[in-house]
């Protein structure tokens, strides 16, 4: 199985922390509310969870791809502080997990077919 090679972690704090002017219509954490944000790159191992390893800018990450959830965390050597949580940033364009890269799929991605091609 083929997993991303790089995914963006945003540190947030955790809903009832969120100011009511950062909350968006559903009272989720507005856009640009993380505290943190950190772009991991596959490490080729598989961490204690079970899940494929990620590292960069002082984060340790094991994810999932499936369901691109974070399973374990560590930045900057410690455990995540009470108050916040992870979550993969959305990322428009390009591959799955990377920067500029659209998801896979009939709306875009590398399965979608070439708007040059006439042959079909």
């Amino acid at each position: 199985m083929s997993h991303p090679q790089s995914y963006e972690i945003l540190l947030v704090p955790e809903h009832d922390l969120v100011p009511e002017h950062d909350r968006n219509a559903a009272g989720a954490p507005a856009p640009g509310t993380a505290l943190r944000s950190a772009v991991v790159a596959a490490t080729g191992d598989t961490g204690a969870s079970g899940y494929p390893r990620y590292a960069g800018e002082g984060v340790e990450a094991d994810i999932d791809p499936a369901t691109r959830t974070v399973e374990a965390l560590l930045v900057d050597g410690a455990e995540l502080g009470y108050g916040l949580t992870a979550k993969i940033a959305e990322r428009p364009g390009g591959t799955a997990g990377e920067p500029g890269a659209p998801e896979p799929g009939p709306r875009g991605g590398r399965d979608a077919p070439d708007p040059g091609d006439r042959s079909g």
